[in-house]
């Protein structure tokens, strides 16, 4: 059977199309997850497994744990779907909630081997302890930029200012709102500000706010978005020389980098992805010397990186007066953000 489908598959993309056998709600779920997997494996997802596993869920409302006790079970899609239903409260007939998820699984398929990115597909992203609303227009948060935000936590915690109003913390670039959401809901008594340029963007930033809003409240702490430019001199300049904390993830891919992923490539916004010259320092170098009037004495900026970057930038943050600059690796062990005391 799964050469007929990989026959079928290779036939269906070379006319732009996606194959999909037929398979019905009666049919199990590791039928689905089997057929599904090599559809996305065969369109060159390398995560083809796990992309299956959580389209599927998301198709029937359902979580991972759900999904693998049905699995154990034996049970079919449709048995599946009617435990999402349950979770709704929903009153729709069987039949129908069982055929809304087989009609939503498959068009969920069809755009993942399109190379679709799966949390525009799905709708979230998980980041740290929080799982943000992102879609198209805002760049997808990445595990990388947890360690980020970790290193200011670790600051904060340790040797931040806690003055009587709190710390004051600026996310430049913000996006989807990652850093500084992650920030006011895992600190109590910061007081977030969160800088962005592009509305399509901060509709999801707001989006997500109001998802936090309520840890935020709280956690006693506060958060602000501001459209603008995170480089100009004009924004937040009433906080000049007041900032405790600086974690920012700007755009910083080299425009001479030739990207081949197609979920990058297609679908993150070219302005949260480049960083404006071919070598890509030319924004974060900006950002590093409007971080330098931001930041009182004392403070602590944390920035992500390319790991070609790491060298130089390390020159621009010191020569810009900083002190104790140091670079952090990521979960690979590449060199992925820099950070320093103003």
């Amino acid at each position: 059977m799964m050469r007929y489908i990989l026959k079928e598959r290779k036939t269906m993309a070379n006319s732009a199309g996606v194959g999909l056998p037929s398979l019905s709600s009666g049919d199990t779920v590791r039928q689905f997850l089997a057929v599904n997997s090599q559809i996305l494996k065969v369109a060159g997802v390398e995560t083809s497994d796990n992309d299956a596993r959580l389209l599927l869920a998301q198709a029937c409302q359902v979580n991972l744990h759900e999904l693998d006790k049905a699995l154990l079970m034996g049970q079919s899609l449709g048995d599946l779907a009617l435990v999402g239903q349950n979770h709704a409260g929903s009153k729709v007939e069987t039949g129908l909630t069982q055929e809304v998820a087989l009609a939503t699984l498959r068009e969920f398929v069809r755009r993942r081997a399109r190379r679709e990115p799966l949390q525009y597909i799905v709708g979230h992203a998980p980041f740290r302890f929080l799982d943000l609303e992102v879609g198209p227009g805002v760049f997808i948060p990445r595990p990388e930029t947890e360690i980020v935000v970790q290193a200011g936590l670790d600051w904060l915690l340790g040797e931040g200012s806690r003055g009587p109003k709190g710390p004051v913390v600026v996310d430049m670039c913000a996006g989807s709102g990652a850093i500084g959401l992650a920030l006011a809901t895992e600190v109590a008594g910061l007081r977030v500000w969160a800088v962005e340029i592009s509305e399509d963007a901060a509709v999801w930033t707001r989006r997500n706010f109001e998802r936090y809003q309520h840890e935020i409240d709280r956690q006693k702490s506060s958060y602000r978005l501001v459209i603008g430019d995170a480089t100009d001199s004009e924004t937040l300049a009433d906080l000049d020389g007041q900032v405790d904390l600086i974690v920012t993830n700007p755009p910083y891919v080299p425009q001479s980098l030739v990207l081949t992923q197609p979920e990058v490539t297609h679908h993150d916004p070219p302005r949260a992805l480049y960083g404006g010259s071919p070598d890509g320092l030319l924004i974060p170098e900006r950002i590093v010397a409007r971080a330098a009037s931001l930041l009182r004495t004392g403070g602590y900026f944390v920035m992500e990186h390319d790991p070609s970057q790491a060298e130089v930038l390390r020159q621009s943050v010191e020569s810009w007066g900083f002190t104790d600059v140091t670079t952090g690796v990521d979960l690979t062990g590449r060199p992925r953000f820099l950070n320093g005391i103003r």
